[in-house]
Order: C-alpha cells, then sequence, then structure tokens
C-alpha cells in the first residue's frame, strides 16, 4: 500500500515538523494509519530503552496492520450495531518453546505457491536446549495445502521414529491438520491414507503429542518448507549446520518473539 501519492510529496516532506504533524493528524483518509504508526515506533523505542527488547521491521509492520485492522473494526459502526458481542483480541508475544527434559519437538510446516500450486513441506526435530537433531525439506510436486501440512508431519515423525526419539511433540500450524491427526476417526476424508498413516507411526511404543502452534513461532519449519520448492522432487535431509538455517535456530534460541493479536478465551 502507498500511503503518500506523488502529488503530495511536496507536502509532506517540506513543512517543519509540528506542521507536519497537525497536517498528517488531520488528513483523510490516512490519518488513523498516520497515529498508529507514530503510537508504533513511540512505543517500540520505550520497549527499547527501557526494557532492552529489540522488534524486527517485520515484526514492526506486522504489529502497525493488525492494530490499523482493529482499529477499522471498532469504528465501523454499521458492523458494531449487526455485532453487539464483536469479539476482543489481546495481543500476545509468540515465541518457539523448546520440549520438556526427555523430550523433543518436531515443528513442521506445509506451503503452497498460490499461483503456480506447487507443494512443498519441511521441519525440523530439536532438543530441550534448542539443538538441531535432524532436518529436512520435501518437494511434493502439486497437492492441496492441507495434503502438504499433513505429509511433513508424517515424514517427520518417522524421521523422529527412525532416529530414535521415544518422547516427541509435534507441533504444526494448520489447526486443520492438527484436528485431522488427532481425530479418532477419519476414513471418508481426502486425505484419510496419510492420515492412517501418520496414526500406524502411533501404534508404536513411545510418547506422542501433537499440538497447535501459531506461525511466529514456527519459523524454522516454515523456512524449510519454503526451501522445498527450491529442491528436486522428493525428500531431501537438511544439514543441521546449514548457515541459514541456523540463523532461524539461533533466532529461536534467544527466546526472540514476534506480537500476534488473538482472540481473548471466554
Amino acid at each position: 500500500m502507498q500511503f503518500i501519492q506523488p502529488s503530495d510529496h511536496q507536502r509532506f516532506f517540506r513543512p517543519h515538523l509540528q506542521d507536519w504533524i497537525l497536517y498528517q493528524v488531520r488528513q483523510e483518509p490516512t490519518s488513523l494509519e498516520f497515529g498508529i504508526i507514530c503510537w508504533s515506533l513511540w512505543r517500540t523505542r520505550n520497549d527499547r530503552v527501557f526494557a532492552g527488547k529489540i522488534t524486527t521491521s517485520a515484526a514492526f509492520i506486522q504489529r502497525v496492520w493488525a492494530w490499523i485492522n482493529v482499529v477499522r473494526n471498532a469504528l465501523d459502526k454499521d458492523r458494531l450495531i449487526h455485532q453487539p458481542s464483536l469479539p476482543m483480541r489481546t495481543e500476545v508475544e509468540i515465541s518457539w518453546k523448546p520440549p520438556p527434559p526427555e523430550w523433543v519437538t518436531l515443528n513442521s510446516n506445509g506451503s503452497v505457491h498460490i499461483s503456480s500450486g506447487h507443494a512443498a513441506a519441511g521441519g525440523l526435530i530439536r532438543d530441550p536446549t534448542g539443538r538441531c537433531l535432524a532436518a529436512y525439506a520435501i518437494n511434493l510436486g502439486s497437492c492441496s495445502i492441507t495434503r502438504a501440512e499433513l505429509r511433513g508431519a508424517v515424514e517427520g515423525l518417522q524421521v523422529a521414529w527412525d532416529t530414535g526419539f521415544r518422547r516427541v511433540r509435534v507441533e504444526l500450524d494448520s489447526l486443520c491438520a492438527v484436528q485431522l491427526l488427532n481425530s479418532l476417526d477419519s476414513p471418508d476424508h481426502q486425505q484419510a491414507a496419510i492420515i492412517q498413516r501418520f496414526k500406524e507411526l502411533l501404534i508404536h511404543q513411545w510418547e506422542v503429542v501433537v499440538s497447535h502452534i501459531f506461525r511466529e513461532g514456527n519459523k524454522c519449519a516454515d523456512h524449510l518448507a519454503s526451501r522445498g520448492h527450491l529442491l528436486p522432487l522428493g525428500y531431501h535431509s537438511i544439514p543441521c549446520s546449514d548457515p541459514t538455517l541456523c540463523n532461524f535456530i539461533m533466532y529461536d534460541c534467544q527466546g526472540l518473539s514476534e506480537p500476534r493479536l488473538v482472540l481473548n478465551e471466554g
């Protein structure tokens, strides 16, 4: 989105600061966006000065747009009239959480390019210290996003079993895939075969827990799924020492977080 049109460049960039601010807060239709951006910049500055918290540019932009959407919804009088119980949201910080002692975490993800329909998946297994134990990426050719999410989880769970891990926490950012894998019976679903393959793995003598996480806490798996698009068709093991992957892992190990607006419970 372009906030400043070329015809407004001189009016935007040349005035003195006080005149410039007064002009922006009175300017329609961008006064709302301008106000939220200023407030967000001030809040981010205070977080860094007083709490030592560093916010990435991507996280800052995401936070700004999230608040713009919230305020726009609140100002939509017609929507408030017809939906008096509009769900409330709270901003929370999302980050990757390591597994408890003696467990490992399998994070997996699927990816489909909308324009081409090309699909891929990827994931990694980490111990309680955040150390990568195994990583993979898969070029799936063409399939649905649900199948890509399920394939990523199934292949990762197979790797976990073959590697000898017996307490595995599986985390996906697809709530649909989590519900399918946790369902007692899905015989009529389009992905029944791959769901059955996952459940056959659960018959082994081990502990497996499947849960949903937000995508902000699933960055490593998202990176590996994106890499799957660039690889030849099929499964590929990715070295845990891969420099780019290590950067994502380090981000998680440092406990860095990103904001997300979530529905209030109850």
